[in-house]
Formats: structure tokens, C-alpha cells, sequence
């Protein structure tokens, strides 16, 4: 059960606290730094607390994928859960005014990716278990 929850989801939750100033002080926080390293070339590399996030959705959207090739039926209810979610960071960043940043659509961005490669996946990986009666 808990293998059909999509874990798109945590970065919408991570940036709507965000939004809501739980986190990072509010959507002008997110170019906040969060860690920053000195480079051997000498220059100096930091992160953003919007770049972490993205960072954070990719690695998510890596187990995602990971996750769509499994068959069965909690699969088809991780597909639909994944669609819903991609609905709500749609419907937010068109009618929200603090969801229309660039990290927001890189996130919605990435949540797309997330329905379309579960969908493709999860079809290819059907198409193998499928016999003919040979």
C-alpha cells in the first residue's frame, strides 16, 4: 500500500511549507544559501535551498521510475496518485502567485516526467508479461 504513494509529492509538500514560511522564510528564501564549498579551481560553489529541492525531486523521480516497473495492481494506483499530483502542481502554479517561480516549474516540470516515464515504463515492462500461448 504504502509502495503506491507517489513520492512526487514531497517536494510539492517541501515547497508549499516553504511558501507558507516554515521553511526558508518564504518563497524569497529559496535563493537562500544552504551550503556553499570552495572549489580547487578557486571558485566558490553554493546551493540554494530551490536548488536543493530540485535536487531533491530529481533523486525522487529517480525511484519513481525505478517504481514503474513493477506490475500489479498497486501500480495502476501509483499511476493515477502520480497524475493527481502532477494536476495539483499544475492548478497551483496557475493559480497561486508564490508557485509562479522558476523552482515551481522545474518541480512541475519534473512531476510531468514522473506520469509520462510511469506510463512508458509501466507499458513496456506489460508488454513482456504479456504471453501469446506459445
Amino acid at each position: 500500500m504504502l509502495a503506491a504513494i507517489p513520492l512526487m509529492i514531497v517536494p510539492l509538500v517541501l515547497y508549499n511549507l516553504v511558501m507558507l514560511g516554515m521553511i526558508g522564510g518564504g518563497v524569497s528564501g529559496l535563493g537562500s544559501t544552504v551550503t556553499s564549498m570552495s572549489m580547487m579551481s578557486g571558485a566558490t560553489w553554493t546551493m540554494s535551498l530551490g536548488d536543493l529541492l530540485i535536487v531533491i525531486a530529481l533523486g525522487l523521480l529517480f525511484i519513481e521510475v525505478l517504481k514503474a516497473t513493477r506490475t500489479g495492481a498497486w501500480s495502476v494506483i501509483d499511476h493515477m496518485l502520480s497524475m493527481f499530483v502532477f494536476v495539483a502542481f499544475l492548478v497551483e502554479f496557475l493559480l497561486v502567485r508564490d508557485a509562479a517561480t522558476q523552482v515551481f516549474f522545474i518541480l512541475m516540470v519534473i512531476a510531468l516526467i514522473d506520469v509520462i516515464a510511469g506510463f512508458s515504463v509501466a507499458i513496456r515492462s506489460a508488454g513482456r508479461d504479456v504471453s501469446i500461448g506459445l
